[in-house]
């Protein structure tokens, strides 16, 4: 059964005199003081182990040390089990009982993974209210910015998702054959789309390579066919009725994404069409990826994010973004939640030239804001956005800072690209990084 906290603290605890150690040791003890967030933590783990059968499985506040752990170390499962087995200090901190046997990086994966956005984005306003009353972070002060964390996919040309499409439909059939004693009539065409679509790389020139689309799309129409009769045989004549389950449903998964991947190629290479953003598909395996284009700058797939930092250079929000919407229609939301999280609008504020416009100096002014400064004018005027000249500048030196943290939080804290899977992991792994990174701050 899953229990809440280890039953009892070794007797040799052990950190090293070094700064490693010391703020493994700081973060052990804050956690020890809000037990609370433990119960979080349960509520999003409680379905791994239902029964009393089998071995005892990890604590609650175990897997969320684990987790702390991987983030402000950026371990990967495979280190973090090996770090538990072989550090001493990692095991004092995680809790774990030396006379039982050492958790696996599946079973790590399996509870750290489901630690939702909502805990983590709790733990880090408890993280802020105490900093708050420790006088660490007022909030009176706020600079905002917006950066992008790409996913975990490779660069989509639609030859490449085409590929991906012949080749996860292969791989249902593959499975569909040992759901069935019937004959399912199929043809693997999966080496003659790779082909195609390695033809159409190395391919110059926008009309040598609309040949070899209409080939690679031949490939992949016939295959759909083919999923298409195995769906019904299976459906009939399944002999694992829960395996056939797990199939239909990974089906009805991928086959619209493949049939919309199958519409934009054909709208864009064979009708010449200009497919938009928002009715386009970048991944089969991450399809919430978005494409980001900041300017003349290079085009990101991953999300857009919107952060808040104060004087402490502790990250006070964090808004992942759905689409790419401009800086501008951000701003605003961004104050709300301040105001939200600390009961007060900020004193000053200062943001990047992007989110400037008249509307939002105005609005800002409403609620009770002295002074607003963004990074670029846009046409508006310093007198009303600051008291004078020199408050502005000070502002915009200021706002300079966030610029450093997000640097901090893509090199150390693996933001720059996001290694889970799926859009609520997206989210987790974002706020993971954004707790650890105020616990080392801190």
């Amino acid at each position: 059964m899953k229990k809440n906290h280890t039953a009892q603290h070794s007797l040799f605890d052990f950190y090293p005199e070094h700064q490693l150690g010391n703020e493994l040791k700081f973060i052990s003890e804050w956690l020890d003081k809000h037990p609370d967030l433990i119960d979080w933590v349960k509520c999003d783990i409680s379905n791994i182990c239902k029964s009393n059968a089998g071995r005892e499985a990890i604590t609650a506040e175990t897997i969320l040390r684990c987790a702390i752990l991987m983030q402000t170390r950026q371990l990967t499962y495979e280190e973090l089990e090996f770090s538990l087995i072989d550090s001493q200090s990692c095991q004092t901190f995680v809790r774990l009982d030396k006379s039982k046997p050492f958790p696996k990086k599946s079973a790590l994966q399996g509870g750290i993974s489901r630690i939702s956005n909502i805990t983590w984005e709790v733990i880090n306003l408890q993280l802020l209210d105490n900093a708050k009353t420790d006088k660490f972070e007022k909030g009176d002060m706020l600079r905002i910015d917006s950066t992008v964390t790409d996913s975990n996919i490779h660069d989509p040309t639609d030859s490449s998702l085409l590929w991906d499409s012949v080749r996860t439909m292969i791989r249902l059939l593959e499975n569909a054959e040992e759901l069935t004693d019937e004959t399912i009539p199929w043809v693997n065409h999966k080496l003659g789309a790779k082909r195609k679509a390695h033809a159409i790389f190395n391919t110059k020139g926008q009309e040598a390579k609309v040949p070899l689309y209409k080939n690679l799309l031949n490939f992949t129409h016939k295959t759909l066919e083919y999923i298409e009769i195995a769906e019904e045989i299976v459906h009939q004549h399944s002999t694992e009725l829960l395996m056939s389950e797990l199939w239909h449903s990974e089906l009805a998964h991928y086959k619209p994404l493949i049939l919309k991947v199958i519409d934009q190629t054909e709208r864009r290479v064979l009708q010449d069409e200009k497919v938009p953003a928002t009715e386009k598909i970048f991944s089969l395996f991450e399809e919430h990826t978005d494409i980001i284009i900041k300017g003349a700058r290079d085009i990101q797939y991953g999300h857009k994010l919107n952060l808040c930092s104060g004087k402490s250079g502790l990250i006070l929000d964090v808004v992942i973004e759905t689409g790419n919407p401009a800086d501008t229609s951000c701003f605003l939301p961004m104050l709300e939640r301040h105001k939200e999280h600390y009961g007060q609008v900020p004193r000053q504020c200062a943001a990047d030239g992007g989110y400037a416009c008249q509307e939002n100096v105005t609005e800002a002014k409403s609620f009770g804001i002295e002074d607003v400064a963004f990074n670029k004018k846009r046409g508006i005027a310093i007198a009303d956005m600051a008291k004078s000249n020199w408050v502005y500048r000070k502002l915009k030196n200021f706002r300079a800072g966030i610029e450093a943290n997000i640097s901090t939080l893509k090199r150390a804290w693996g933001l720059s690209r996001c290694a889970w899977k799926g859009w609520e992991h997206f989210n987790s792994y974002i706020w993971s990084s954004v707790v650890s990174y105020n616990l080392i701050i801190i």
